[in-house]
């Protein structure tokens, strides 16, 4: 006796939906971000690396202002998940608040540790941010697209000093009057001595930042002497 074998017929409105599933369910299988992925645990506040997370989130939020010419403030960070790819990625959700009106809000960012090298008495490190916006189910674009060559070398004293059309000497008060250098300047440090973020001993660092044109995106490379 024969099998009997049900046939269905599909037109090809159907056949184009049953692609359609096909993909989002591959899709799903490949998808990070926040809240989720395949080293899924959401961390809290408090943690041991606090202080870190905290710079990464300020980043983020900087890089923010910095395309798009707001002032959104950090408040705190409140929630964040990694992802171990070619690099070592945080998902960060955070609070900012708006001055101009007062109002709070939630805010990511994806911050990711692309690396460390060494360039001849130099020791660089490579952080970026890949995403920088008000909280949405918008897809990120974790694909860096710039080439930024070699690290430049630290002037000699004498050469900052005499040549004020190319270089210029930060005040005192203009660190207090801008909070990104501040940022950056915690950043280099954090840089050299990564256990404890601060440190007590003069440091010279070389911070290039760069963009690659895809929005969201950008680049801080952090360059100090190699301490043997």
């Amino acid at each position: 006796m024969e099998e009997e074998v049900e046939v269905i017929i599909v037109s090809e409105l159907g056949r184009l939906e049953i692609a359609r599933a096909a993909a989002a369910r591959k899709r799903g299988k490949k998808i990070r971000g926040f809240d989720y992925g395949s080293d899924f645990c959401i961390v809290e506040p408090p943690v041991s690396n606090e202080y870190d997370v905290t710079l990464y989130a300020r980043l983020g939020l900087y890089c923010y202002n910095f395309q798009k010419g707001t002032n959104f403030k950090f408040v705190r960070w409140e929630k964040y998940n990694t992802e171990f790819t070619s690099n070592f990625d945080h998902y960060i959700t955070l609070a900012a608040r708006d001055p101009s009106c007062n109002s709070f809000f939630s805010f990511q960012t994806v911050f990711s540790a692309a690396g460390c090298s060494t360039q001849g008495t130099y020791r660089v490190k490579t952080w970026r941010v890949l995403a920088c916006r008000p909280t949405c189910a918008k897809s990120v674009n974790d694909n860096w697209d710039r080439d930024t060559g070699e690290m430049p070398k630290w002037l000699p004293d004498e050469t900052l000093a005499t040549d004020n059309k190319k270089y210029y000497v930060v005040q005192e008060s203009e660190l207090h009057e801008n909070d990104w250098l501040q940022l950056f300047m915690k950043m280099a440090f954090l840089q050299a001595n990564p256990h404890i973020g601060v440190s007590s001993s003069d440091h010279k660092a070389i911070i290039r930042k760069t963009v690659d044109g895809i929005p969201e995106h950008m680049s801080l490379e952090i360059a100090s002497e190699c301490r043997c």
